[in-house]
Parts: structure tokens; sequence; C-alpha cells
């Protein structure tokens, strides 16, 4: 399992009143990637920018993905730019892959045969792994779901990275999701204005 996946069935893991956006997860699993491919060596971090070296074929498939899109000629894709371009409807490719491999289940809610379906892990040794990595507070996968607001109910503290370039990666995952964030305020505000304008005094 990678990062992304651990990460991805963490935030499966959590109540329901801690839900993440689709967006939100998809900017973050995008991040995930690179801390990976970080973390193996096979990109470095130019000030803001992703350099590729070697990258050998990843065994996952999302990864190899991911892997086939980084920009290989100077000037280099920012990291804000690649989690941005990466990340659309990525965690809904993460949800069929997890899906495709049995990490995650479909089941209805409540006692009817016709509710309304929802997804969840399925008790597997990824899932063990990635809830072991959780419950150590692993840095990179802590660091990671902070971005998402999740904490489990840990300190505050942030937790340490050691590697600056994993650091550069996180801190640039954090400000996309504030960013998206805004976006959405400023969209909820207009269409409460637009919707006051049609109202009338």
């Amino acid at each position: 399992m990678t990062t992304a996946k651990d990460l991805f069935i963490v935030t499966m893991d959590q109540r329901p009143e801690h839900s993440v956006g689709q967006g939100d997860l998809s900017l973050a699993l995008a991040g995930a990637e690179l801390v990976d491919f970080v973390l193996a060596g096979a990109i470095t971090v130019d000030d803001d920018r992703i350099v590729p070296g070697e990258l050998p074929a990843p065994d996952d498939r999302l990864l190899g993905e991911a892997a086939a899109g980084l920009t290989r000629q100077p000037p280099y894709e920012r990291i804000e730019d690649w989690l941005w371009r990466r990340g659309r409807d990525l965690s809904a490719a993460y949800q069929a892959a997890l899906e495709e491999d049995g990490e995650l289940t479909r089941k209805r809610s409540g006692r009817l045969s016709f509710g309304p379906e929802h997804v969840e892990p399925v008790d597997t040794p990824s899932r063990r792994r990635a809830a072991g990595r959780w419950d150590e507070r692993e840095p990179v996968l802590a660091a990671l779901a902070s971005a998402l607001n999740i904490d489990g109910g840990r300190s505050g503290d942030e937790p340490g990275l050691d590697d600056e370039a994993v650091t550069t990666v996180v801190a640039a995952v954090h400000d996309a999701v504030m960013e998206l964030e805004a976006v959405r305020q400023r969209r909820t505000i207009e269409n409460a204005a637009y919707a006051n304008l049609w109202r009338g005094p």
C-alpha cells in the first residue's frame, strides 16, 4: 500500500461528523503521491518545483500514472500546480482502485435493502497497516491527515517531519486545501447575495 491509499483508508475510518470533502481529499492524495516519490528518492524539490530523477516503474498503478504525469523538462512544475492538476477527481480514482483490490466494500445504510449505499474499508492486512501507522501517529500520514482536519483526538502539536522536501509538499497541501475552502466560502456568499437580489427588499 502507498501513503495515498493509507490516507484514503484512514479518512474512510473517520466518524461521519468528521467527513472530508472529495476535493480536499483529492488534493491530499496528490500530495501523498509526491511524498512517496520524495521518500523513494525518485524526485527532489527545488524551491517549490518538482524535479524528477530516476523513476523506477512503481508496482502501484495509480503511482505509475502519477509518475508518468510528472513534467520532465525545465522549468519544472510547481508543487501547487501539480496538486490541482493531478488532484482533479483523484479521490474517485483511489476509491475505484481500492474497491477493485477488495480493500473497500459497498454496503446499504440502515436495514432497508434498497437504502442508500456507502463505502467502508474491509478488514484486510492493508487496512490494519494503515490503522497501525495512524495509531502510531506516523509523522507523514499524520501531517497529511491534519490538512484534512483529521487528528483523531490527538495533540494539537504538528508532527515533526525530518525531510525538508516532505515538509514543503505537506505545507503546499495545507495551502491548497485552505484555498479550496476559501473558494467554497466565496461561492456561498455570492450565491446568497444572488438569492437576496431576486427576493428583493
